[in-house]
Formats: structure tokens, sequence, C-alpha cells
């Protein structure tokens, strides 16, 4: 087996940092392994995304760090499309 690239190095810290600093606060820890899990599948190629992606980690992290965050939640979408633009009539 390989080692891992810095990034990947990077990323894996990250993961464990967001995992501790959501301990005791309701939805983050389900949050972060979603999230993750989510991007797993991400190609090794996609730098610019992973970057991307890692930089959002990070900001994220200083705001469960601060402390006037008690919980996280996640907004989801509606499984039938209801409410997305596409799906709204055009009134034509």
């Amino acid at each position: 087996m390989s080692r891992p690239s810095r990034l990947q190095r990077q990323i894996l810290s990250l993961y464990r940092e967001l995992l501790r600093a959501g301990r005791g606060k309701p939805g983050a820890e389900a949050r972060v392994r979603a999230e993750f899990r989510q991007h797993a599948s991400l190609p090794r190629s996609d730098v610019l995304r992973i970057e991307y992606l890692y930089r959002r980690g990070r900001r994220q992290l200083q705001l469960l760090r601060s402390g006037h965050t008690t919980a996280m939640s996640t907004f989801v979408r509606p499984r039938d499309g209801m409410g997305t633009p596409e799906t709204q009539p055009s009134g034509r």
C-alpha cells in the first residue's frame, strides 16, 4: 500500500479534528461523517474540488470550535424535487 499524500494526511487530520470538535454538540458527528462519506468517491485527480472542500471543512471547524456553536443541522433537499427552480411552472 502506498503512503498517503500530504493532502490526504491533511484531510484525515481535518476529519479527526472535526469529530473531536463536534463531541457533545447534537448532530455534529453524524453530519461530519455524512459529509466525508458523500465526497469519498471523488477522483484523486479532482484536486480543485478536493482543495475547495478542505478549505470549507477548515471554516466549519472554526465555527464548531467557537463558543457560539451549540449544535449542527443540515438542510435536506426533498426527494421529489419540489421547490427547486427547475421544477417550478414557467408561467408561459
